[in-house]
């Protein structure tokens, strides 16, 4: 079980984490800056296992990597959105951190919710109800168990 931490449709990386944080030398520094034009209080009130929920095209913008970075340095369990953008997608997996696409659940669920997600089952819970949502396969579960797509490759020792 996590809190709920509920983002608005078309949400930028530069809301995630916004440039000027950029030179900073680590994700560890950045990550006190997480949605801080958005929610400064934000870095010091999610706790490992929370969830981030957003609507659509959750993580447009910039390609910055960092975005996707900052969220599992604060201990984000994985977001979900009814739609990412491809790039953040992307990140996020290279990384990983779970993103979950659940069409119905962003506009059902309230900011400060409790959540249950179950990424073998692709069914997340909040408030009594159930809702739908992309069920990982196999591979890209070990992917992500595995610390994301870089670390899964840094294990290969066939190519």
């Amino acid at each position: 079980m996590g809190k709920i931490f509920k983002f608005h449709n078309d949400l930028d990386t530069d809301q995630i984490i916004a440039s000027q944080y950029l030179l900073l030398p680590t994700i560890d520094e950045m990550k006190v800056h997480t949605f801080e034009s958005l929610d400064p209080e934000f870095p010091a009130r999610v706790k490992p296992g929370d969830y981030v929920v957003g609507g659509e095209n959750f993580g447009c913008g910039s390609s910055r990597e960092q975005a996707p970075a900052v969220l599992k340095a604060l201990g984000v369990q994985a977001v979900v959105a009814k739609s990412f953008a491809r790039i953040f997608y992307r990140n996020a997996i290279n990384i990983g951190l779970p993103v979950i696409v659940c069409k119905e659940l962003p506009e059902a669920v309230q900011d400060g919710e409790e959540m249950e997600l179950s990424l073998t089952e692709g069914i997340a819970k909040s408030g009594g109800r159930e809702f739908p949502c992309t069920k990982l396969p196999e591979y890209m579960q070990q992917i992500l168990n595995q610390g994301g797509l870089i670390a899964s490759l840094n294990r290969r020792s066939d190519f």
